[in-house]
């Protein structure tokens, strides 16, 4: 019997690890890219929402993508993250960008709603579509 009890504990870590690992990037913070244009930051909160500038536009991560919703569609961009430094890819970059965490996400003011979420379609990671 106790052979069977460590298989199952066995089979249970093994399961709880592979979990670990297919969790998305943590997103979440104030980030910062250095530009042409100078440094720009960007928002992402745990509420699903994102703001850069004066937009704010819903996101949602599926594995190692993160989609962002602009008016009626989703746009994806691989990500990675290590440490306090994230590396953005796709979508409708050229090159993929940098940016790196300067601190926990501002909260977003009562007064801007979280824009609603466009239906979801397929597509892949960088391009137009949605999840997988």
């Amino acid at each position: 019997m106790r052979p069977r009890v460590a298989r199952i504990a066995l089979l249970g870590l093994l399961a709880g690890s592979a979990a670990v690992q297919a969790r998305p990037p943590r997103i979440v913070g104030t980030w910062r890219a250095e530009t042409a244009e100078g440094p720009r930051e960007v928002v992402i909160r745990p509420d699903s929402s994102a703001s850069y500038g004066d937009e704010t536009v819903r996101w949602r991560t599926v594995a190692d993508s993160v989609y962002l919703a602009f008016g009626d569609e989703w746009i994806g961009y691989v990500v990675s993250v290590r440490g306090d430094r994230m590396t953005v890819s796709g979508g409708d970059l050229e090159e993929p960008m940098t940016l790196r965490r300067i601190g926990p996400p501002t909260p977003r003011p009562d007064s801007i709603p979280v824009p609603p979420a466009p239906p979801m379609t397929p597509g892949r990671p960088g391009q137009s579509g949605g999840d997988r």
